[in-house]
């Protein structure tokens, strides 16, 4: 009887697996005949070093845990051939595409944006940190999102330089200099990654959890039903969510497989702080605010949150939306600012011409005024900040899944050129650091740090998508910190020891090795 079963149990597994190749034939079949019709050409296939993909699944993994897992993409597409920029890759039962062509790009951002969204894994992989908001909705429902959140951003709010200015003073307090002007070695980029915190909960909330400088928290208000939110760990608990979310969505559809206790405590502490603001406000209106934080003007203080509440009173849609913008707000400005003193610690012809324009524009005094518009009028601090960009790719990849049959417009045919199908369900990995290092279309100097590229009558296409064609809001910050720093200090020294940068990518790209260096304050 016992022998009975086993044979029935290997029998409807063998059933089993000759169904599903038959069925992958047959959608084989039905994509290639798709193909034909639409006039497409092959895709290049990366090949496979084992029989399943596994070895290229793994080897990827590596390199990103290695910190250069952007590098890889580059050097495996690369070896196929330097024209060659859309790939096909199989990993055990599914198939994807790899891009770094500009006019791909355009399609699944663009022109052909109706076809794509983003995946249903990439959500239910985000869904334990960030809820269901901007940017883990998809269809109507991220329309719905997008509807509640866009028109919050206006000019005026996005480049509120008081809240800049606020920070940006509590940031340069912890760089000390000795008596002769230069500072000890120091680790800069936790300190960007603080500001970035302060300055966007404030922004988002009305209270500032004061990162950089605790001292000056104040006693938050009660809120009933609830206890007082831990704020000592926060910087802590993103980056180790973030970190698990990157590594459920490398497995993609397995994504459930990568479980961890950490990982929910974390999530949890996160949306402890977060409903406590969205409950502050529901209980109390919009009238509770930081005492920290009054500026003396009179003028009614913008605070996201308050502005959402007037759309929904949805406690749950308060904290998704917010936590997303909260998410996004912190980790590329702080990384933007660390990448920016990365490559001017590496290059001081640069900094110090930067720093000769900022004082012709701005003065030297560290308390003048700035506006925005001098800012945005400041041409070659736009041009390091866009330098920056491109070599370090804040976002170095983004995706999209097709929705239905579709096509992207190249990456077929024996130059590249041709359109190629993508079925229903394919996932399309944009990798905007590999574009953003192709010597083609950026010249064979495209792995130097060269700001004066941009001075060249550049056209910006997509080629060159920062933040995957999305808003920009945290550039008036990174400027407004450049001025205060290169105001005040006449000369910045890289003290790390010599080697490859580390791309330490856990959705957004920051240093892996931070930013190691010392600094001399003018006049000294």
């Amino acid at each position: 009887m016992r022998l009975l079963s086993f044979t029935s149990l290997l029998l409807a597994l063998v059933a089993f697996i000759l169904y599903k190749i038959t069925l992958s034939k047959l959608e084989k079949r039905r994509q290639n005949a798709e193909a034909k019709r639409r006039n497409c050409a092959a895709c290049p296939v990366l090949p496979k070093k084992d029989l399943l993909g596994i070895s290229r699944f793994r080897e990827s993994l590596r390199a990103t845990r290695a910190e250069r897992g952007p590098k890889y993409v580059i050097e495996q597409m690369d070896a196929m051939g330097k024209s060659i920029h859309t790939v096909q890759v199989r990993v055990l039962d599914y198939e994807l595409n790899v891009t770094r062509d500009p006019e791909n790009a355009r399609a699944c951002f663009s022109s052909q944006s109706a076809d794509f969204d983003i995946g249903v894994h990439r959500t239910q992989s985000w869904k334990p940190l960030l809820g269901v908001g901007i940017f883990t909705s998809q269809g109507e429902q991220w329309r719905h999102s997008r509807a509640l959140v866009r028109p919050q951003f206006s000019k005026e709010q996005v480049s509120d330089l008081d809240l800049a200015e606020r920070h940006t003073r509590d940031l340069i307090a912890k760089i000390q200099p000795r008596n002769d002007g230069w500072t000890e070695t120091m680790q800069l980029q936790p300190l960007f990654y603080n500001f970035a915190l302060d300055t966007v909960t404030e922004f988002l909330y009305g209270y500032s959890v004061h990162a950089q400088n605790p001292a000056r928290r104040s006693k938050l208000p009660t809120v009933t039903g609830m206890n007082e939110p831990n704020l000592e760990e926060l910087g802590a608990n993103f980056d180790k969510g973030k970190r698990w979310i990157e590594e459920r969505g490398a497995f993609y559809k397995w994504y459930w497989l990568l479980t961890s206790k950490d990982f929910e405590h974390r999530c949890k502490e996160i949306h402890k702080l977060v409903d406590w603001f969205v409950q502050t406000r529901l209980q109390r209106g919009e009238g509770v605010k930081d005492p920290e934080l009054g500026d003396g003007s009179g003028r009614k203080k913008f605070v996201l949150l308050n502005e959402l509440a007037k759309e929904t009173q949805n406690p749950l849609e308060l904290r998704n939306e917010s936590l997303s913008l909260l998410f996004a707000g912190r980790d590329t400005a702080g990384a933007l600012l660390g990448w920016c003193f990365y490559f001017l610690a590496r290059h001081p012809r640069v900094y110090d011409k930067l720093r000769s324009i900022i004082l012709q524009q701005f003065g030297s005094s560290a308390t003048s005024p700035i506006s925005f518009a001098q800012l945005k009028a400041c041409q070659y601090m736009s041009h390091v900040i866009n330098e920056v960009f491109r070599v370090a790719a804040v976002i170095p990849l983004n995706e999209r899944v097709a929705v239905r049959d579709t096509t992207l417009p190249r990456g077929g045919g024996p130059d590249g050129s041709l359109p190629i199908f993508i079925p229903k369900g394919r996932q399309v990995l944009i990798t905007t650091y590999a574009m953003q290092h192709r010597a083609d279309l950026w010249g064979d100097d495209v792995e130097d740090f060269r700001p004066e590229r941009w001075e060249e009558g550049r056209k910006v296409g997509w080629e060159f998508i920062p933040f995957g064609g999305g808003p920009r809001a945290c550039l008036g910050q990174t400027s407004y910190v450049l001025v205060r720093f290169l105001q005040r200090f006449d000369k910045l020294e890289n003290m790390e020891e010599p080697g490859p940068v580390r791309l330490h990518h856990a959705i957004e790209n920051r240093s892996g090795s931070g930013v190691v260096v010392r600094l001399h304050e003018a006049g000294k």
